[in-house]
């Protein structure tokens, strides 16, 4: 059988049903689900959501629950660029702004956490080099609701300090 070719290929859509295809539509112009949050790390993903956002775990929702319900400014898994010839891309947890202040936190221990401490410093580096406070706190530290709030308090708490120093 080594005289076989393909001839033809025809490419088509597959015409559904789809009674909310309007509101689909809709979204989609209006931005609807466009975020500036982590989607395209292939080797960790974040797969759980949270009121429309992002996160890749449930502690880091407790946290974000947290930080929402104490009314402070901040960006739960952003994504922040340093162009040129030095390129970089990093995802941290969470940025805090307050009171001029900005600080980073990472959640380390649970089981989508991989990298060293050592790793992790020098991938903050970009953003801690420009100023910002960097914190890390364990996922155990988060791990319910009410942990979660004692966690976000204390973080309050060193940007408080930081400030009136």
């Amino acid at each position: 059988m080594t005289n076989w070719y393909i001839k033809c290929v025809v490419i088509s859509p597959t015409l559904s049903s789809d009674p909310q295809w309007r509101e689909k539509a809709k979204a989609s112009i209006e931005g609807q689900g466009i975020t500036n949050q982590g989607r395209v790390r292939s080797d960790n993903i974040a797969n759980k959501s949270c009121d429309g956002l992002l996160f890749r775990s449930q502690p880091e929702i407790y946290l974000y629950q947290a930080f929402k319900a104490l009314g402070v400014s901040f960006a739960p898994l952003p994504v922040f660029i340093r162009g040129g010839k030095d390129y970089r891309r990093i995802e941290p947890d969470f940025v805090i702004i307050k009171d001029g202040l900005i600080m980073i936190i990472e959640v380390d221990g649970d089981t989508v956490h991989r990298e060293t401490p050592a790793e992790a410093h020098t991938r903050l580096t970009m953003l801690t080099h420009e100023g910002a406070i960097s914190e890390r706190v364990l996922a155990s530290e988060c791990s319910t609701p009410e942990n979660a709030k004692k966690c976000a308090s204390q973080l309050l708490e060193i940007l408080n300090k930081r400030r009136k120093a």
